[in-house]
């Protein structure tokens, strides 16, 4: 009969009592630091010597705290306290990423409940291939000796939305989350997000903007050089796949010879102050897809600004829509918000894209309704509903007062929605399928393409308003639940 191998681990610590924000995130990170380091410097000594003579664990650490009063936080607060009595903890991974968050977060509980709190190592094994994130993990098999005998591999049962989607109100040890996503969670998503985009995570900026074209990429490029070129613009890279990074508004950004799924630009400023774009391209799955690894760095804001199809017979190409709200039938999120969950509509968020709006294109008021509607968006996981039995979809595009259909925008909405992320939508009409103006070569007018460009002027001007807002007024109080993490 096998022995079992014996377990070594970093040295155990006792828990470290902290009333000092900044002082707790530097000890976060001290341990996070020897838990990865000690797990790269064991998987790169199992590959050159042909396995290990013990299995190698270590563990993500941990901040946790014991509230004891019913006291109201100050309610105009969306984020950074708890409800009710109990044992709160949540595990940490990239302290070095999250810095800025974990410092805010824990510092609006110190104030708010006046308890110390606690860090020091959790009980969940870090993974293998989030330790050694730099180092080619191979797959199983490749190696002389079984991977998961050796070290802990990402456990697919316990990595969920569990949290955010309001199943998990106590974890399995009976603590209640303080955070809406767990380090193996987080960690998974990190990992994905490079993949998906060529870009690391620590490049991506606290406002993303969405698009499902090509040439707001192009667009989005001529702008940031010329923003590197104004000393007053406050941004001081670009960043595009490949983590090509340019200061010059001349310097030459590397072209991968093949493009990620969905290229992502990062256009930078101090403190991730700065517009990430990323191009999701065509369909609901890449937009939850996406949006399902972005939330885990908690932005700011996500703002969908992409093409449409307009339903009115009064819109022209190249008009713009701002969705009020959702018709959503892309399907991709019905198992975790089901279809009945209203997505409101986010007033700083739709003031923010009205006043760019304005901005950009020197309208208002009335003369404004020129070139934008308001209100129900459709989004749909058909792209060509028109070949089918129309009856049906007019219907409901008719009855729900739809002004616009497209394949993303309800998606993000409603993922911005669940995972406590302020959302929004501003489309624009690039073709009439119900009015005998399908999207086909030669159809762009000079208004079109005019107005394309104007569209992601106004996208990026909406996410400045929104930077200079407080952050406590962005993150609404809607996209609460009765039973919050405290932190954002």
């Amino acid at each position: 009969m096998t022995q079992p191998l014996p377990l070594q681990t970093p040295p155990d610590r006792a828990h470290r009592t902290f009333s000092d924000a900044a002082e707790a995130v530097a000890c976060l990170r001290a341990l996070y630091d020897e838990a990865r380091d000690f797990l790269a410097a064991k998987f790169a000594d199992a590959i050159t010597g042909g396995g290990g003579a013990a299995r190698y664990r270590a563990y993500y650490p941990e901040i946790r705290a014991v509230m004891t009063s019913y006291a109201t936080a100050d309610s105009r607060l969306s984020f950074g306290h708890v409800t009710e009595p109990g044992r709160y903890a949540t595990t940490i991974t990239r302290p070095d990423l999250f810095e800025t968050y974990l410092t805010q977060q824990i510092g609006l509980l110190l104030r708010n409940h006046g308890v110390p709190v606690q860090v020091g190592w959790s009980t969940t094994p870090m993974p293998i291939h989030f330790a050694a994130a730099g180092q080619k993990v191979p797959q199983e098999g490749a190696l002389d000796f079984p991977l998961r005998d050796i070290f802990d591999v990402p456990d697919l049962a316990t990595t969920n939305d569990d949290i955010v989607n309001g199943y998990a109100v106590t974890m399995e040890d009976g603590s209640i989350p303080f955070a809406p996503f767990t380090a193996q969670r987080i960690d998974y998503s990190l990992a994905r997000l490079a993949h998906y985009t060529a870009t690391d995570p620590a490049h991506f900026q606290n406002h993303v903007l969405f698009t499902n074209y090509q040439f707001y990429v192009e667009e989005f490029e001529t702008i940031a050089r010329a923003a590197l070129a104004d000393p007053a613009s406050g941004y001081t890279s670009f960043v595009g796949p490949g983590n090509s990074e340019i200061t010059d508004p001349d310097g030459e950004l590397m072209r991968l010879a093949k493009m990620p799924q969905m290229p992502t630009y990062h256009l930078k400023r101090e403190g991730q102050a700065g517009i990430t774009l990323v191009n999701i391209g065509v369909g609901p799955s890449n937009a939850k897809t996406a949006t399902d690894h972005i939330a885990v760095l908690r932005p700011h804001a996500w703002i969908m600004v992409g093409h449409c199809a307009g339903l009115r017979n009064s819109q022209r190409l190249g008009d713009f829509v701002l969705a009020h709200a959702y018709l959503r039938e892309d399907h991709v999120l019905d198992d975790d918000l089901p279809v009945w969950v209203p997505i409101p509509a986010l007033a700083e968020i739709q003031t923010s894209l009205e006043q760019a709006v304005e901005e950009v294109t020197q309208l208002k008021d009335y003369e404004l309704k020129r070139i934008m509607r308001t209100g129900t968006v459709a989004t749909i996981d058909n792209r060509n509903w028109e070949l089918r039995d129309q009856s049906g979809p007019v219907k409901r595009l008719s009855q729900c007062r739809a002004v616009a259909l497209d394949m993303e925008s309800a998606t993000i909405a409603a993922n911005g929605f669940r995972f406590r992320v302020p959302y929004g939508t501003l489309l624009c009409v690039s073709d009439k399928p119900l009015h005998g103006e399908l999207k086909l070569p030669g159809m762009a007018s000079e208004f079109y393409n005019t107005q394309v460009t104007r569209h992601l002027q106004i996208g990026i001007r909406a996410m400045e308003i929104l930077r200079d807002m407080p952050l406590e007024r962005i993150h609404s109080r809607k996209l609460r639940s009765f039973n919050e993490t405290a932190f954002l």
